[in-house]
């Protein structure tokens, strides 16, 4: 069985994991989708959107892994590292849900990526800034598509519009957890790498309020729970995802097709 690795732990390095952690692990969550979407063409741009994610992640995985120093490619970083040491937000790893959840979550998700891409597309780090340059196209189609849909639902049927106030209920919650700093957000803005994740929260507000408004849905109101993700400090859900996502890597070190 193939030992695990511990990535970077400078701030630099662990800014841009929680980047590629993010990609990755609803990547791999929008994935389960293929061959299970409500229609055909849906099946086809849900699985499109998941192969977008993971490549934006190799991308920034590739680059974690030559600014650590250590030496680690993206397979590494990707399939060989502990649960505490994937630094995505915990709603990425949630379970599927249904369609109206997927969607949401996507729009919510692409939302702040689209943003964070267009920030650090002025990175001081020129491979950073090339890395967004091209992820955030890819974003602006996640969120239109991901939009349109949770506002068909929202004003669709009572059972769609049911099913989309259900998931605002689970998702919301975990959304603050996005825009509370530490000392790894302080770091990479003070360097020039990339800007403190709170400072995107005010637009993703403003953009994710008026699709939810153009849904019939109310922005809920805050709660004081918080998820740990960034952190390190999973939900019992990563768990799963890692075992499978790791599996073939574990047990057959350094495999190739």
């Amino acid at each position: 069985m193939q030992a695990s690795i511990q990535p970077g732990r400078d701030a630099a390095t662990q800014y841009v994991l929680r980047l590629a952690d993010t990609c990755l692990i609803l990547g791999q969550r929008i994935a389960e989708w293929c061959g299970h979407a409500p229609i055909l063409e849906e099946d086809i741009a849900l699985t499109n959107m998941s192969l977008d994610l993971i490549g934006q992640s190799r991308a920034l995985l590739t680059h974690a892994g030559q600014i650590s120093g250590l030496g680690h490619d993206e397979d590494q970083l990707a399939f060989l590292r502990e649960e505490r040491d994937y630094l995505n937000p915990t709603l990425v790893e949630l379970p599927r849900g249904d369609f109206a959840f997927t969607v949401l979550r996507n729009a919510m998700v692409a939302t702040f990526l689209k943003l964070m891409w267009q920030r650090l597309s002025a990175s001081s780090d020129a491979e950073l800034a090339a890395i967004a340059g091209k992820a955030v196209k890819e974003a602006r189609y996640h969120q239109q598509h991901a939009a349109d849909w949770v506002v068909r639902l929202g004003d669709g049927t009572d059972e769609s519009a049911r099913r989309l106030r259900d998931a605002l209920a689970q998702l919301w919650r975990y959304t603050p957890e996005w825009f509370e700093d530490d000392a790894v957000d302080l770091a990479a803005a003070a360097s020039g790498l990339g800007p403190r994740w709170s400072e995107l929260q005010a637009d993703w507000r403003a953009e994710v309020g008026a699709m939810l408004a153009a849904a019939q849905l109310a922005v809920p109101a805050d709660s004081a729970y918080r998820s740990s993700g960034r952190r390190g400090v999973h939900s019992e859900h990563m768990g799963y995802i890692l075992a499978e996502m790791q599996h073939l890597q574990r047990a057959y070190p350094g495999g190739v097709w």
